[in-house]
């Protein structure tokens, strides 16, 4: 009787090195597969917050230009005065203050326009999927 339950004991099995192996290289390929597209995801998903934030910001700057016929001085501004809740972070700089306002550019009978806010864009200086700078869009 321990005679038999000693050879059962030496006949398990477990896995041999060349099963290991190519179970191994089989979750190799299909993580180089699985990681490049997952990255691209993450960057879909920041551009499109990125798009969102900055019409957002754009459409306070209007509104504030429809309230009181000037442009603000900044970004704080337009959270001092409500027309934002809080300035968003930058979701490629993960800052709220690297926001670059734009000036308005001086009109066609050479008067330049009040405040220094007309225009927002991102800080970062990424280049997107779409091969154009984040600081342009």
């Amino acid at each position: 009787m321990i005679a038999t339950l000693k050879s059962r004991k030496l006949n398990i099995k477990g896995f041999t090195l060349f099963e290991l192996l190519a179970v191994m290289v089989i979750l190799s390929v299909l993580m180089t597969i699985a990681i490049p597209s997952y990255k691209r995801s993450q960057i879909k998903a920041r551009e499109s917050v990125l798009a969102e934030d900055l019409y957002q910001m754009r459409r306070a700057i209007d509104a504030y230009y429809a309230d009181n016929a000037r442009y603000p001085d900044s970004l704080k501004q337009l959270q001092y005065e409500k027309y934002l809740r809080n300035i968003p972070k930058d979701p490629f700089t993960l800052k709220a203050n690297t926001w670059l306002c734009i000036p308005p550019a001086p009109s066609d009978d050479g008067r330049l326009a009040v405040g220094n806010c007309f225009d927002v864009r991102s800080g970062s200086r990424l280049v997107g999927l779409n091969d154009e700078p984040y600081n342009r869009w």
